[in-house]
């Protein structure tokens, strides 16, 4: 294992979208402005950054070269109904990792949308699996120092304890 790096996870409401599904929240704060969002990421070791496919093409250009992109497939997406004729499964994480994963990774995760996770019903929390797949793709380990920007639910703290606290088994 090597030196324990600062990391930041940032789950914020997608362009646009902040009014539609989280002015209610207690920490609605209005859009958010990914242009200086991604000025706070880069003081951090490695980052990870959830947005919405339509935002990709907005957002990835604010990003340094080295930056990557995962792709969650969410197995179980909503049919668009009345809302129009794309029907959107994916969400794009840009990722800075901090060293290679420690397991074989791939760049997608196929996981279903939960609603709710541990009691929670706050719009666009991310699922247990999919927390977990975002700390290998950033080459998580044990003692590296993650801060969540928007911790809404509070999901992704609750993820990365139970996931940092399991029981690992060293190979001799």
């Amino acid at each position: 294992m090597g030196a324990a790096v600062k990391v930041a996870y940032a789950d914020p409401p997608y362009p646009g979208q902040a009014k539609r599904w989280y002015v209610a929240h207690e920490d609605y704060a209005g859009e958010v402005d990914h242009g200086d969002l991604l000025q706070r990421l880069a003081g951090f070791d490695a980052w990870a950054l959830s947005t919405s496919a339509p935002a990709l093409r907005d957002v990835l250009p604010l990003c340094p070269e080295n930056a990557r992109v995962g792709v969650w497939y969410r197995s179980n997406s909503e049919h668009p109904g009345n809302r129009g004729t794309w029907w959107w499964s994916w969400e794009p994480v840009i990722f800075v990792s901090a060293r290679p994963p420690m397991v074989a990774t791939r760049d997608f995760c196929s996981h279903h949308k939960e609603q709710g996770f541990l009691g929670s019903t706050i719009p666009g929390q991310k699922p247990k699996a999919v927390c977990e797949w975002i700390f290998r793709l950033l080459g998580l380990e044990p003692d590296d120092e993650l801060h969540d920007l928007f911790p809404g639910s509070g999901a992704v703290t609750r993820a990365w304890e139970s996931w940092r606290n399991q029981l690992t088994i060293g190979v001799a």
